[in-house]
């Protein structure tokens, strides 16, 4: 995309504050600082890190899937993607950003103190390792569903009220057999170019985990 960033975002995004802006239109270059130290992002996306990166991840905000005062866990987070972009995008709600990889999320929580966001931490552990519940649980390009689901089943409300986010590509109609309930967003219906074309956001409710009984 030929558009600066400020305007990348201020013609997508209008609603959001001047602050808002500045901070997303902070990142290419914070990636840039951290990745010739650590490889956080892949290198050969750093020319087009702005629609690969920041406005996939924003996908979920533009569908309107973050509610306001929301508790969020974003599973697998990596570099800090969907999670950080949705952190300023929905300042109501808190959200906490996992990874295995300890390296990766000690940059992660350092762009987020850099940025100074209030409502979002990072912390290096595996999602079956982590206790909790929350109202919505993401992923982007984590693993497939019937995986996902079983490691993070035990993290969701006790109401059945909680809603896995997941940002996938391609052909996910064998995926989605064992999920008929899934509601399925094409990107390309809300973003330009071609690396949205095959891009797709999967909104699954989950029930809790069933307790054993002694």
């Amino acid at each position: 995309m030929e558009r600066s960033l400020n305007s990348l975002y201020t013609a997508q995004f209008p609603e959001l504050s001047p602050l808002q802006h500045q901070q997303l239109s902070q990142l290419k270059s914070l990636y840039e600082k951290w990745n010739a130290l650590i490889n956080v992002v892949s290198r050969k996306d750093m020319d087009d890190f702005d629609e690969r990166h920041v406005l996939h991840s924003l996908a979920i905000y533009a569908l309107g899937q973050i509610p306001a005062d929301s508790q969020v866990l974003d599973v697998g987070t990596g570099g800090g993607f969907p999670g950080i972009p949705l952190a300023i995008a929905n300042p109501s709600a808190r959200f906490l950003l996992i990874d295995g990889r300890g390296k990766k999320i000690q940059v992660v929580q350092a762009i987020i103190d850099a940025l100074g966001l209030q409502n979002v931490r990072a912390e290096a552990v595996r999602s079956e390792q982590l206790e909790g519940k929350f109202d919505v649980i993401t992923a982007r390009a984590v693993t497939q569903l019937p995986p996902l689901v079983q490691q993070i089943r035990h993290l969701a409300l006790p109401s059945g009220k909680t809603q896995v986010l997941a940002l996938k590509g391609g052909d996910l109609t064998e995926e989605l057999r064992s999920y008929p309930n899934a509601q399925v967003w094409n990107l390309t219906n809300l973003f330009d170019g071609p690396f949205f074309e095959t891009k797709k956001l999967l909104r699954l409710p989950i029930k809790p985990a069933k307790v054993k009984k002694g």
